[in-house]
């Protein structure tokens, strides 16, 4: 891994969705008629979190990382794999400085359910909350997001070495 003091990441995840729920997103249960379809638990915004990280750090992507043809990664739960890569980040010399975060549904209406998802990815990484923006954006009833046939989102991320810091 480079020596560079900042490094930015972005991540992307869309997963297809089904009837029946509920929607795993952020960690959280969130109370939805439709889940995400996926190898793991299809969280897709801790996936873009990870895969924002990974960029950052130069290490690959998530599905090099957990790969769906392991049969070990079935039902995954998500906030297991991104503590698994945030671990090996900081032993890196790496800590989070920020992250900005997107989920891109057309439903559930996510307003309610930001702040629980924050403090959850928050107490995941062992950073603030105030240092993680979400935003929710619907797809104005267009294309595969607003038809409700999907769901995705996207993160960037800012990482500064530990030993860096003033």
């Amino acid at each position: 891994m480079t020596s560079h003091v900042f490094r930015v990441g972005n991540g992307h995840d869309s997963h297809r969705l089904a009837d029946g729920g509920p929607l795993v997103l952020g960690g959280i249960s969130v109370p939805h008629n439709r889940h995400s379809v996926g190898h793991s638990d299809a969280d897709v915004l801790l996936h873009a979190i990870t895969d924002a990280i990974l960029g950052a750090a130069a290490e690959g992507d998530i599905g090099e990382w957990f790969p769906d043809t392991a049969e070990v990664n079935r039902g995954r739960c998500s906030s297991e794999m991104l503590l698994e890569v945030w671990t090996t980040i900081q032993q890196h010399g790496y800590s989070i400085v920020n992250l900005d975060c997107t989920v891109f549904a057309q439903r559930p209406k996510l307003g309610s359910h930001k702040l629980k998802i924050r403090q959850h990815i928050a107490e995941l990484l062992k950073i603030e909350i105030t240092q993680i923006g979400l935003k929710a954006k619907t797809g104005e009833h267009v294309g595969p997001i607003g038809h409700e046939e999907a769901i995705a989102a996207h993160c960037a991320v800012l990482l500064q070495r530990t030993d860096s810091l003033v």
